[in-house]
């Protein structure tokens, strides 16, 4: 009985207004349409109201959580207290992580504070203090920071104090276009307030890169005062001093067999698209390659819900640390992600599947032409995907001009250079070898 009317009331809805009444008079004998329509009507009046309230209630809180962060502001600067943010506050992880664990073995008496969505929290590990974003605890503890480091810019509500020192970590040696550089962008361009992007740039006092390139571009998208340390990627730190036990455990833990090949696939963000479109089938590439082979399909942060376990094909996007997977990993299949200048570390092969590179680099702009230079073979198919994976090893040499342009900082000490770099003062005068090799 109360589904049949259910159904009714929605077939009503659908009936012309003009001849409701009547409809409801033979769908419900007995009661009155007025009746019906005017407590309608006073419950959209309620909701109305419970809705307004529920703004008031919202505008009220932020109005008292500026308040009490413009009175923290006027406390003094704690000289211990660091905050570290990557990924707009939803994860630990990335060069942030890599600096704050290094600077919690070099740094006495420094206190290190991540700041997290709450839907964030159950991924700190334990013995790392946070704060909620947009919290008092939240706006007390930006109020007094003295140092700032995050892989993407802080939000523009945090006001930079007279004596605190910004450290921008960015999140990957960049290919495509960024800051400025996107002006011409025929999406970005458009959408981007390159303002309040030089505005929150401006707090920077220093920015992190993986190599000369990476200084040369960050200086040149981001065109302000700020020290450039040029240091290798702190997050890389672990690629260069993971041990074969390391490798082993990490691969257990993911349930690959010692006997299988593991292929991981992550593709970038296309901000052009209105949502995510796949250019590789990674359930078809592991159904060809077969039980040998063991596909870890990790979608861009960007998206979520769009890879899927099935068979030889595991959706990794929830691993916590995009590190280990690539330890995990015989061969990296990608597109235009960063993730190749990280993986390269490793000397492993890359394959570089391509079909849209001719759109990418139209749409979203590069700044070298990756299919004249690429760490290993270019893929446009399926087919070629598999078939170049099966080849094995097949450019060494590409890949070894590739880590000689892009990853010769990388040597295992990244996260220590921007410790003492920041914290002491000290500049970075050691010679950098070549980076160390697992597997």
């Amino acid at each position: 009985r109360p589904a049949m009317r259910r159904h009714l009331l929605t077939l009503l809805d659908r009936v012309p207004p003009g001849q409701r009444a009547d409809f409801f008079k033979r769908a419900f004998p007995g009661r009155s349409y007025a009746s019906f329509r005017a407590r309608g009507e006073a419950g959209k009046a309620r909701r109305a109201v419970r809705k307004r309230a529920g703004r008031t209630k919202a505008s009220l809180r932020r109005a008292s959580l500026q308040r009490h962060y413009r009175a923290q502001l006027r406390r003094p600067l704690d000289p211990n207290l660091a905050v570290f943010g990557a990924y707009w506050y939803s994860a630990y992880s990335c060069n942030p992580r890599a600096i704050y664990e290094k600077a919690r073995e070099l740094v006495p008496g420094m206190r290190g504070v991540w700041v997290v969505k709450r839907d964030a929290v159950d991924s700190l590990p334990p013995g790392v203090e946070y704060v909620v974003a947009r919290t008092p605890e939240y706006y007390e503890t930006i109020a007094r920071a003295r140092y700032f480091v995050n892989n993407v810019n802080f939000p523009n509500h945090l006001v930079k104090r007279e004596g605190s020192t910004h450290v921008m970590t960015h999140h990957g040696t960049p290919l495509k276009k960024m800051g400025l550089d996107q002006q011409q962008s025929a999406v970005a361009g458009e959408r981007m307030d390159f303002g309040a992007l030089l505005r929150r740039c401006a707090r920077w006092d220093y920015s992190v890169s993986q190599n000369v390139f990476s200084t040369l571009v960050w200086e040149h998208a981001y065109p302000l005062r700020y020290e450039s340390i040029e240091s290798g990627y702190p997050r890389n730190d672990v690629l260069s001093t993971a041990t074969e036990e390391d490798v082993r455990r990490i691969r257990d833990e993911l349930g690959i067999a010692p006997e299988q090949t593991a292929v991981l696939y992550a593709p970038t963000h296309r901000e052009y698209q209105d949502g995510y479109v796949p250019v590789l089938d990674a359930g078809s590439v592991a159904d060809e390659l077969g039980p040998g082979h063991v596909v870890l399909a990790r979608a861009h942060y960007f998206y979520e819900d769009t890879a899927r376990s099935h068979g030889e094909v595991r959706d990794v996007s929830a691993h916590p640390s995009v590190e280990e997977l690539m330890l995990a990993a015989d061969v990296l299949v990608t597109d235009y992600s960063s993730i190749m200048f990280d993986y390269s570390v490793l000397d492993r092969p890359i394959v570089i599947h391509a079909p849209d590179w001719d759109v990418y680099r139209r749409l979203r702009g590069t700044y070298f032409d990756l299919m004249e230079e690429p760490p290993g073979p270019i893929t446009r198919t399926e087919a070629e995907v598999v078939e170049a994976i099966r080849a094995g090893d097949t450019a060494p040499d590409a890949r070894a001009a590739f880590r000689a342009r892009f990853c010769s900082l990388d040597d295992g000490n990244a996260a220590e250079r921007v410790v003492r770099r920041v914290w002491f003062g000290e500049r970075e005068v050691a010679a950098k070898p070549e980076p160390a090799v697992v597997g």
